[in-house]
């Protein structure tokens, strides 16, 4: 509930913000309520009870409320919530404020509180203070008339008219106005100290709790594990901290480097320094030397520019940039994210090629420099380029798994570390004798001892190892928290051209000219003149230095008619007798029109004068330019749905004679005027082959269980012949939404088949029975009409046509509004929106290789076991000396795969994982590694919580009856443990998806289960034999012993008896078989017989064991002071373990059967 002095959203980045005022340190909720309650607890304590009395109830009692003031104080750290709660006061008024909480939108990183500045007004006329804060690099600025904040307004859809008779900034007023509103054009990244990260990471919940277990263990003297335990978890935080900074300065260079630039101030052109643009500057701008970028985002107001935004959107094909000036509608508002993206230059993005102003117009600015003239709408963090920064910078502070689970899961293992406490406590309370203080600590020892210490470390490996397997695979991320999400994909959405199909085009010929009026194409060089001059001109190629450039379509044409482009704009015949032409106006070839139109004159020899004679010539889809033919041929639709069906790609070619026209007269032409009266010239056909890997991938994410979708702006006829190729649909029938006579209907390829829109009673009958394909039309249609039965069968459509990219965009939204976990692959340009909303968003590279080179082999190496102090006296001691083991061996692991940091041209701004391969097939690794990183953690909490129940009655009963091992035991179990989790934190995934899908949580009802009744296996069997055992020991002391009743030098000695050779005997037994059952390698990882290594250390303990068991290797038994059997015990002990084994193995699996693990339903 947002409340009063509470701001709900302001952009896609905050959701709400809230302002405080902060409280005096004294009436601090962290210091107030302790103000009253020491004096009291001193006073009952010294007065009351007695100091010397109750001296220890007296000490717990004070440590009790000096840690809950610790944890209380550390809160304010954790969470900006309980900051605000109880050291600020909230306030409406934003003049009495003096910081503000601002939360976030999800994954946009962390709430924060930020100040909040109040400064005098910018524009002369307002009395009102200025008042403004800055959250993520975003300036915010309070409205006092709509009486909310918003963040700064930059001049990005003025009229064009006003960009074009802007005349820059014309005083030094306005000058600090405008730094003062937007800031300087700076990107500076401040790297913070080592010790602020430090202290960050030092307070966290986790790294906390570990410093209270080591100082706990310091209390009990365990001095040596504690302080290694405490250097360890100290140093790997160090690393850590380290790596940030690393990947900050790294950051910090992928700023644009200043330089200097040509602006016009103060109605004169100057030269400054580029970072110190700002919006409603005029500047001048020329090809890039020096690797000089464009500083921000500008919009081109005279000249024209080819540009490789290749370090934004990651294609590479350069793109042309026309000026405002070229356009009639002078009135247009500028969208610069859509439609007026053919006049942006964005930050970051390289001139490849200017073409300077046209001097013929003389009121206009011209530049020193002879540059095109542009203008500032957005600078600093604000530009294209510094959204994508942001996103780098803020979106991936920390790769951790769900952090919520990981707290589920650590309290579903105290329930049983408490019940485990509290038998100590019971037990050990029978002794009035017994000190209460030395009680109290061995059960807080417990409790803290059920928490594995490498659990976060194992958790963020299990990405961090995803992460870096991807990136070997030319696969990058930059936001790592998608990758579980990649396991849990239910639905695969992909563009067709370029993305599914391969770019290398080929032009087979052309049709529907003169006699052909069957669907016959003939080849190109058979045909009439126009349609060859409609070809060569109407396309928006340029030539460079380095040769032709452009859209590989409008290349493969060109090639095909096999005329020459020329610097001049000119196209000019290799052979032939047709004059050459020369480009005199382009529209651009626009998604939402469908169709681009060309203006060319070529010159004509009348009575010895050269006179230039124009014509105009289209191409575009053929149900666009058919509405602007003057005469439509009666074949025009038979032919080229004849040809769709067959799934080439068709466009309708037209052209129309403009005769002798002036400049003036061509520069009044509208673009109506320009694409109406036309001439039909035929279809061009294009076939667009399937890229290699295409069939490969699709057929292994459906055979995955995994529903496909082909969302593409191409024919529907086109996109259905694919979709069949790729075995995307795969029933008898596929039915296309048309409408005909204002009537819509389902109509099938061949219109041997015509069904109304809701044919069945129910969406689920007639989707079981069609596949279906709707238009950008027919979803508009079903959006205003039919809305119901849209989102019941939008799931179950396999191919969305001729999408517009907004349409694109609603299609995604709308699967993951009805729960299904989406998976968007395109390209990085009109794909942009959908790949954003997508849960993972695939942008595969235009014209980038198909095939990585060949990765070098990993190795894989093992640490030599943990050398064991000859202090045999506590099981517990060697646990901690495993787990600082373990500890050790993570960080050598993070320290070797450092994790590769993502770089601008490398993470494009189009989606949160990029492909630098043009293969779909890395569709496949990620679904690949995000279900490896799912079942990684899975079996890695199953495992740890089944040693943590093991280890909280071994804690308790076994260790009340003084059970224990020796050093020797404790050696071989803890290289036991150690091989098993290095091991499977380094299982890889299979080659191929498996039918089945893993669970997407762990809180799922097979997980409990199986952990449940896997523990009750394994308990039954360690209290048969507990049981057994102590029968067989009648002279056995059985009075409860704890370690603090020795003396203060004393220990206790080990003595081998049956009992300890009994429990060290199945306790090995039930580790190895928590390994073995709960590893679910197939059919997500290699499975435990790939897995050789895990595979050795099972088999060569679990053959140990069941020789020390059987009894088979007296010297071997004698070595682990393992004692003699009875030949009726041993068959006993056996006979268990075997049970044991068997019985674990049969609950898991009735588990897995009954509760279902992938059972997740494919659409």
């Amino acid at each position: 509930m947002v409340t009063k002095n509470m701001q709900s959203s302001l952009d896609d980045l905050v959701q709400y913000i809230q302002l405080f005022r902060p409280v005096a340190t004294v009436f601090q909720g962290t210091i107030l309520p302790f103000l009253l309650i020491y004096p009291v607890v001193f006073y009952c304590w010294i007065f009351v009870y007695g100091f010397n009395e109750n001296f220890e109830a007296g000490f717990v009692t004070v440590a009790v409320v000096a840690i809950v003031q610790i944890i209380i104080c550390l809160s304010c750290y954790w969470s900006v919530h309980v900051q605000c709660f109880l050291s600020c006061s909230p306030v409406k008024d934003p003049l009495q404020a003096e910081i503000v909480k601002v939360v976030p939108t999800s994954n946009n990183g962390f709430s924060e509180i930020v100040k909040l500045h109040h400064d005098k007004p910018i524009n002369p006329g307002d009395d009102k203070p200025y008042v403004w804060f800055i959250f993520q690099k975003s300036k915010y600025v309070y409205d006092w008339d709509k009486k909310s904040f918003h963040t700064v307004i930059f001049p990005v859809n003025k009229t064009f008219e006003e960009y074009m008779e802007s005349k820059g900034i014309l005083d030094d007023e306005s000058i600090d106005a405008a730094e003062k509103e937007f800031g300087k054009n700076e990107m500076i990244m401040v790297v913070p100290e080592f010790m602020e990260l430090f202290k960050e990471r030092a307070t966290a919940p986790f790294f906390v709790f570990q410093v209270f277990c080591v100082a706990l263990w310091c209390l009990d003297k365990y001095w040596y594990y504690s302080i290694f335990t405490l250097v360890m978890l100290v140093t790997f935080e160090c690393t850590l901290v380290q790596q940030q900074l690393r990947n900050m300065a790294a950051i910090r260079k992928m700023g644009n480097k200043p330089y200097n630039i040509n602006v016009y101030r103060n109605r004169r052109w100057r030269q400054i320094v580029s970072d110190q643009l700002v919006p409603g500057d005029i500047v001048s701008l020329t090809r890039s030397l020096n690797d000089n970028l464009v500083p921000c985002d500008i919009v081109l107001l005279r000249g024209s520019c080819i540009v490789d935004e290749s370090m934004l959107t990651g294609e590479s094909v350069p793109q042309m940039k026309e000026p405002l000036e070229n356009e009639k509608d002078q009135k247009q508002n500028l969208h610069s994210e859509g439609e007026g993206k053919l006049h942006m230059l964005f930050g970051g993005t390289k001139i490849v090629q200017h073409s300077s102003p046209s001097k013929n117009v003389s009121s206009a600015l011209k530049a020193p420099d002879n540059g095109c003239i542009g203008y500032v709408i957005r600078n600093g963090f604000n530009t294209s380029q510094g959204k994508l920064l942001r996103t780098i910078l803020f979106g991936v502070k920390r790769v951790t798994a769900n952090n919520l689970e990981t707290f589920g899961f650590i309290l579903f293992l105290l329930i049983f570390a408490i019940a485990a406490a509290a038998y100590v406590w019971i037990k050990g309370c029978e002794d009035p004798e017994r000190n209460r203080y030395k009680l109290f600590l061995e059960c807080t020892l417990i409790l803290t001892s059920v928490v594995p210490p490498e659990l976060p470390i194992e958790l963020s490996l299990a990405v961090n190892t995803s992460l870096l397997s991807l990136s070997k695979l030319a696969v990058f991320c930059t936001e790592p928290f998608r990758i579980p999400f990649a396991g849990k994909v239910d639905i695969c959405c992909f563009d067709k051209t370029g993305t599914l199909t391969s770019d290398n085009l080929v032009v087979e010929g052309v049709a529907g000219i003169g006699d052909h009026t069957d669907a016959t194409v003939m080849p190109l060089s058979e045909a009439p003149m126009e349609t060859v001059q409609v070809l060569a001109s109407c396309h928006s190629l340029v030539q460079l230095d380095d040769g032709v450039v452009g859209d590989p379509l409008e290349k493969a044409t060109l090639k095909a008619v096999d005329w020459n482009l020329t610097k001049g704009e000119a196209v000019v015949p290799r052979k032939g007798k047709s004059p050459a032409l020369k480009i005199v106006h382009r529209n651009h070839f626009a998604s939402a029109l469908k169709r681009m139109s060309v203006i060319a004159g070529y010159q004509v020899n009348e009575k010895g004068f050269l006179e230039t004679h124009y014509i105009s010539t289209v191409k575009g889809a053929p149900e666009t330019i058919k509405t602007m033919l003057k005469e439509v041929p009666s074949h025009y639709d038979h032919v080229h749905l004849t040809l769709s069906r067959r799934g080439a790609r068709v466009l309708a070619l037209a052209h129309r004679n403009l005769g002798k026209m002036t400049s003036q007269e061509i520069r009044d032409l509208s673009r109506e005027d320009i694409e109406s009266d036309l001439t039909f010239a035929g279809f061009v056909i294009i076939s667009c082959p399937l890229k290699t890997d295409s069939k490969k991938a699709i057929a292994e994410i459906i055979n995955a269980s995994h529903s496909v979708a082909m969302i593409t702006g191409d024919n529907p006829l086109t996109a259905c012949h694919v979709a069949k190729e790729l075995k995307f649909t795969q029933k008898n029938e596929v039915l296309v939404l048309t409408e005909s006579n204002d009537n819509w209907s389902w109509k099938s390829i061949d219109d041997s088949m015509e069904l109304p829109v809701k044919p069945f009673k129910t969406a689920k009958e007639f989707t079981s029975k069609f596949n279906l394909c709707i238009t950008g039309e027919g979803l508009v249609y079903l959006k205003d009409n039919h809305h119901k039965f849209l989102l019941e069968i939008i799931p179950h459509i396999k191919v969305f046509a001729r999408f517009a990219p907004k349409q694109k965009e609603y299609v995604i939204v709308t699967l993951k509004s009805l729960g299904y976990v989406t998976l968007m692959c395109g390209d990085g340009t009109n794909d942009v929106g959908a790949l954003k909303h997508a849960d993972v968003g695939v942008a595969i590279l235009a014209n980038a290789p198909e095939r990585p080179k060949e990765a070098q082999r990993e190795r894989v190496e093992v640490d030599p076991p943990v050398r064991r102090s000859r202090d045999p006296r506590e099981i517990r001691e060697q646990a901690r000396a495993e787990a600082a083991a373990r500890i050790k061996r993570a960080m050598k692991k993070l320290e070797e795969e450092e994790l590769q940091l993502v770089r601008l041209g490398d993470a494009s701004v189009a989606a949160p994982f990029t492909s630098r391969l043009s293969s779909i097939l890395c569709i496949c690794h990620i679904i690949k590694q995000g279900r490896c990183t799912l079942v990684t953690t899975l079996q890695m909490f199953k495992i740890l919580a089944l040693n943590a129940l093991i280890l909280a009655y071994s804690q308790s009963v076994l260790y009340l009856d003084g059970i224990k091992f020796s050093d020797t035991q404790a050696t071989l179990q803890s290289l036991l443990l150690a091989s098993c989790f290095l091991f499977i934190s380094r299982s890889k995934p299979l080659k191929h998806l498996s039918k089945q899908r893993p669970l997407p949580n762990i809180f799922n009802l097979y997980t409990i289960m199986t952990v449940l009744t896997q523990f009750a296996v394994h308990f039954l069997c360690l209290v048969y034999l507990v049981h057994e055992a102590t029968i067989r020991s009648p002279d056995r002391d059985t009075k409860p012993q704890l370690d603090m009743d020795l003396a203060e030098d004393e220990e206790r000695v080990f003595q081998p008896d049956l009992l300890n050779s009994t429990v060290y005997i199945i306790s090995m037994a039930l580790q190895i078989s928590t390994f073995a059952i709960n590893y679910r390698g197939e059919p997500f990882m290699e499975g435990l017989r790939d897995n050789r290594p895990l595979l050795w250390s099972v088999v060569v303990s679990g053959g140990a064991v069941f020789a020390l068991a059987t009894g088979v290797l007296p010297d071997l038994s004698n070595m682990f002071e393992i004692v003699y059997f009875p030949p009726d015990y041993r068959l006993i002990v056996v006979q268990v373990l075997i049970a044991d084994m068997v019985f674990a193995y049969l609950v898991d699996r009735i588990c897995l059967w009954t509760f279902g693990d992938g059972r997740v339903a494919a659409t």
